[in-house]
């Protein structure tokens, strides 16, 4: 088998970082790129907010997240990646599973790593995994939820 390139989506819960030992043995076992994936939901698509909530107040919404997010990528990578060979940053805005599946025909992934549930977690699969899982051309592995 001849992996390249391993995509681990995160939402920063611990269930997600569960599958971090995973993606970093597999990254510097097959000396693969590591490309980490953080969703920011689209809140222009949330139903009905109290008051005025326009758009640019949703950007405002997002500009912070993403800069949240740029800082806890470096935070997890420099923390546990390290061994691997390198680690590219992915935010992007939108339904976590369906931009997950476009991510991964567009990159030309090997490989998902991924929990089963995140911060909503349950421990069973959660829709987000469930829907990746059943539609994605690439092997994925999924771990378990942590017990809370």
């Amino acid at each position: 088998m001849d992996v390249k390139k391993i995509l681990w989506p995160t939402d920063f819960s611990e269930n997600a970082e569960a599958a971090l030992p995973y993606v970093e043995s597999l990254g510097e076992k097959y000396q693969t790129e590591v490309h980490v994936l953080y969703v920011i939901p689209e809140l222009g698509e949330h139903e009905g907010w109290y008051g005025t909530l326009d758009r640019s107040h949703i950007e405002k919404i997002h500009e912070w997240e993403e800069k949240t997010a740029n800082k806890r990528i470096d935070e997890v990578c420099d923390r546990h990646l390290k061994g691997c060979k390198l680690y590219v940053k992915h935010i992007a805005i939108g339904d976590p599973a369906e931009v997950i599946l476009k991510m991964i025909d567009q990159e030309e992934f090997d490989m998902v790593v991924m929990a089963t549930c995140g911060r909503r977690g349950t421990f069973h699969f959660g829709s987000v995994a469930e829907k990746v899982v059943k539609h994605s051309p690439v092997p994925v592995v999924t771990i378990p939820a942590k017990a809370m």
